[in-house]
């Protein structure tokens, strides 16, 4: 009689111990996705990935996979509590990490945009930078960027004078278009201002 309980709790278990490995796998896979398939902007750091694709897993497994696991176990009741929740876990992981797939996949042809428009932002500042500015070519490697709107930018570029060189950046053209911003007010207090 005992072991016979013993071999249907351990079949159990081995049946719903899921949740834990599946989050693991999963929470590396949700960084990689959030970092290179990502759903809005240009994507995170490796470790800004990591720790929101855990803080959201541990989010489903500890808050929603409860409520879950008993919405579960009342369609199922030859499950046991802590198997349904096991169950219900895996499904909210596995249910995000395509969620976070889908969203990257819709937003891929923007945040491809964004990048290209980026490059293109550098390019015609470093251009601009080195024909009329020469003397701002050593703040090239730290451009100021700030996006006005779809397709408009603003870059500062700092150099030898404390105040630094604005411009104005078109990306809807080829090549990008540049003109020189009047205030030398760095992005930060520019959008202030605005």
């Amino acid at each position: 009689m005992v072991q016979s309980v013993w071999f249907r709790r351990a079949r159990w278990r081995i049946r719903g111990a899921w949740q834990w490995p599946a989050f693991a796998v999963l929470t590396a896979i949700d960084a990689v996705l959030l970092a290179r398939l990502p759903f809005q902007g240009v994507g995170a750091d490796a470790l800004g990935a990591m720790l929101l694709a855990g803080v959201i897993n541990l989010f489903a497994v500890a808050l929603l996979a409860p409520p879950v696991g008993v919405l579960l176990r009342r369609r199922r009741r030859d499950l046991p509590r802590f198997i349904a929740r096991d169950y219900a876990g895996t499904t909210l992981l596995v249910t995000i990490t395509l969620a976070l797939l889908a969203g990257g996949l819709a937003h891929r042809t923007s945040a491809s945009a964004e990048r290209a428009d980026r490059r293109a932002v550098f390019a015609a500042v470093h251009d601009y930078v080195i024909s009329t500015a020469p003397a701002f070519a050593t703040g090239l490697g730290t451009i100021d960027t700030s996006r006005l709107e779809d397709e408009h930018y603003r870059a500062c570029i700092y150099g030898p004078e404390k105040r630094p060189l604005c411009l104005f950046v078109n990306t809807d053209q080829t090549p990008a278009g540049v003109k020189r911003d009047p205030s030398r007010d760095p992005n930060d207090l520019f959008h202030r201002g605005t």
